[in-house]
């Protein structure tokens, strides 16, 4: 499993540590799970709740060289895993009527021109990607390479999840979308995934990976003409759609043994129980959700998954499940904690700075940006909760998470809820407005909220709403031949896989 930065909270803190301050619970958030709402009302709000997502898209994202923000209104870069949500908004917001089929087309294509334009090769800077692959950053001024990120192997994939999903929704004789099949299939047989694989890189891998395994990323600057970094796509994790996009190549694919190598290797030991609920463990939600956005998981097993009788979308939604319980329980008592309020998974958070704090009698240490979860093997959790971790597992229990939503915009109103959905994150224990916070704001009564949106957690409330409300992300996909052809390489079988007409 994927490293995470912190330890079950409460958090231990030095003698240094000021201890200034006790937060109190606020009245005017909920404790406690209320009665769901209506069905009438739920569907009111997830309608709102989609449309305002995609303007985020539609609005933010540049339209001259398609750079959706890695966050905003910050901006300080675009992400093209962003980029790969911002162009499945397009077709979800065609679908709804949002927009016209054709602008979304022809923002469609102009941005696929872009990336495939992009400068590639293997130079430091001024260039956009390497092998077919993406730097995880791109300059906003020209969109090339930011700063030092890696090539990375994840984000070009959940940037691919859009591109081919824009292949199969765009399927018309239109000269554009003509252009929009062509232009995705040309982006994504240029990824050479085996370039990736653990045995190209000379530094051994730190988390697990050997043989075919694919690296998490690599570094133009490092080594004798650039190098991996020291850790690869191994065990329960979001790298499940790298290992089915990489198989799926119709140019440069991997083998099954690169999957059981690396990816599967070792599931059993993410195997357990939390909270009553038996699962592949994973602390954030996003590892949970990710591949789930562009691939229907539904009654479609590999080897491992047919071992345990369940599929992996069973398994997302035994993680989310188990939150949900852990907010219940509140076993560190953090504030506003309740089968309304709860989700963790990376986000925003309140500080990064040592400055502990005393919360319902004890000493705390916030965090500022975090992988935050919670599971049986460890617990990430300093008080802040995040949209994105109920948003993106719509579809897994619409029955908890659509109300948890509600919730949350009822308690914070538009201070959270605004005119692109939700901001980032919120901590209701960070009330402490002596210490303030440089990434967002801070009240006595309510706590902390995130100045930003962030595209990454954007994505998945608005693509998992509609799997939720039409499938049609899900629908489209499946039509997919590269996706079907990664996964049928991969193992799997069954459901839709068995079905000539997905």
């Amino acid at each position: 499993m994927t490293a995470i930065l912190f330890r079950t909270v409460p958090l231990a803190t030095s003698a240094a540590l000021l201890l200034a301050g006790c937060a109190s619970v606020p009245s005017t958030l909920p404790q406690a799970a209320s009665e769901a709402p209506p069905a009438s009302a739920q569907a009111v709000f997830s309608e709102d709740l989609t449309r305002r997502t995609f303007a985020y898209f539609w609005e933010t994202t540049d339209t001259d060289r398609c750079l959706a923000p890695d966050r905003w209104p910050s901006n300080p870069f675009s992400s093209i895993a962003a980029t790969g949500f911002a162009l499945t908004a397009y077709g979800i917001g065609a679908e709804r009527g949002y927009v016209s089929r054709e602008d979304a087309a022809e923002r469609t294509r102009d941005c696929l021109e872009f990336y495939w334009n992009a400068p590639q090769g293997p130079a430091v800077s001024g260039v956009s990607g390497h092998k077919g692959f993406f730097y995880h950053f791109l300059k906003n001024e020209d969109g090339t390479r930011f700063g030092n990120t890696e090539l990375s192997t994840v984000d070009t994939a959940l940037l691919l999840g859009g591109v081919l999903f824009a292949q199969s929704y765009f399927d018309s004789d239109d000269r554009t979308e003509a252009a929009i099949r062509d232009l995705a299939e040309k982006i994504y047989a240029r990824v050479d995934w085996t370039f990736a694989q653990r045995e190209n890189s000379a530094i051994p891998s730190a988390n697990g990976g050997s043989g075919k395994a694919i690296a998490m990323g690599w570094y133009p600057e490092r080594g004798n003409g650039g190098d991996f970094g020291t850790h690869d796509w191994v065990g329960y994790n979001e790298g499940m759609l790298v290992y089915i996009l990489a198989a799926g190549s119709p140019t440069h694919a991997i083998t099954k043994e690169a999957w059981d190598t690396g990816w599967a290797a070792n599931l059993d030991k993410d195997w357990g129980t939390y909270y009553g609920y038996e699962h592949l463990q994973f602390e954030p939600l996003f590892g949970h959700q990710y591949s789930h956005v562009w691939v229907d998981f539904r009654d479609i097993r590999d080897a491992y998954m047919a071992s345990k009788g369940i599929d992996y979308f069973e398994n997302s939604r035994r993680a989310t499940l188990s939150q949900r319980a852990y907010g219940i329980d509140n076993p560190n008592d953090w504030i506003g904690y309740s089968g309304d309020l709860w989700g963790w998974t990376a986000s925003d958070g309140p500080t990064g700075a040592a400055n502990g704090r005393l919360v319902n009698g004890e000493p705390r240490q916030f965090q500022a940006y975090s992988a935050r979860g919670v599971s049986a093997e460890r617990v990430v959790d300093d008080g802040t909760i995040v949209p994105t971790a109920a948003g993106g597992s719509i579809a897994f229990a619409p029955e908890v998470t659509i109300p948890a939503l509600m919730a949350m915009r009822d308690a914070y109103g538009d201070k959270l809820y605004t005119r692109y959905g939700f901001k980032d994150a919120f901590n209701p224990s960070y009330t402490f407005t002596d210490a303030g916070s440089r990434s967002g704001t801070v009240d006595a009564q309510s706590g902390w909220i995130a100045r930003d949106h962030l595209g990454i957690d954007q994505g998945p409330i608005l693509t998992m709403m509609e799997n939720h409300r039409s499938g049609l992300v899900w629908r489209t996909m499946r039509k997919n031949p590269h996706i079907r052809r990664g996964l049928e390489r991969m193992g799997f079988t069954g459901g839709w896989l068995d079905r000539t007409d997905p």
